[in-house]
């Protein structure tokens, strides 16, 4: 029998990111032929074993794997749903995706712009965005002042939040004029992490 551990095989199928599905086992919402799914390795054969999440059944034969690049505009959220009906990424996915479940990697500020990629690789999604693999992003910031060196200095060696340290970043100048653009460079994914970075 060739068997494959059950998150990945739920990331495989592109019905979530693998951080809900790791959750929905976690709560013990995943069966395999019936019997409630003990751990993210709990063995499954993805030929012969039926697996449901919530009752549902799960289909194991993903559909292609899709990869969209958004640039996300200001006043959108990086989700693909919202119970108060404001306008997410899902929005702005092509019509002849919107049968594939695709889930945001990463994300961006209601108000931030930027790149945004959707997918249902579920394994690449986990490869970019979880800590231990410290992809870089880079963000463009303007503010209404220079920084000082000193300022630059606390940045690039790691400054105090509210939740700990930040990492050391990269701060470089990229323009001067009404207002100070400044490119900021870190592998952490913290909740408005570069925002509460510079009001510090």
């Amino acid at each position: 029998m060739n068997t494959t551990g059950l998150l990945k095989v739920l990331t495989g199928a592109g019905i979530g990111s693998r951080r809900l599905m790791a959750r929905a086992i976690k709560e013990g919402r995943v069966q395999v032929n019936q019997e409630t799914a003990t751990g993210f390795n709990f063995a499954v054969d993805i030929n012969t074993d039926t697996i449901t999440i919530d009752g549902r059944p799960v289909k194991t034969r993903a559909a292609p794997f899709v990869y969209l690049v958004l640039n996300k505009p200001a006043g959108v959220l990086s989700t693909t749903s919202d119970q108060q009906r404001r306008a997410t990424v899902a929005d702005y996915i092509p019509a002849k995706y919107r049968h594939i479940k695709v889930f945001p990697v990463g994300r961006l500020d209601k108000n931030s712009t930027g790149l945004i990629l959707l997918t249902n690789d579920g394994q690449l999604a986990y490869r970019l965005s979880h800590p231990r693999f410290e992809h870089e992003k880079e963000y463009q910031v303007g503010i209404n002042h220079k920084l000082s060196l000193q300022d630059k200095d606390r940045i690039e060696n790691g400054i105090m939040l509210d939740d700990g340290i930040t990492h050391p970043a990269r701060v470089k100048a990229v323009e001067e004029s009404s207002r100070y653009i400044y490119s900021i460079t870190i592998h952490e994914g913290r909740k408005h992490i570069v925002r509460r970075m510079l009001a510090r």
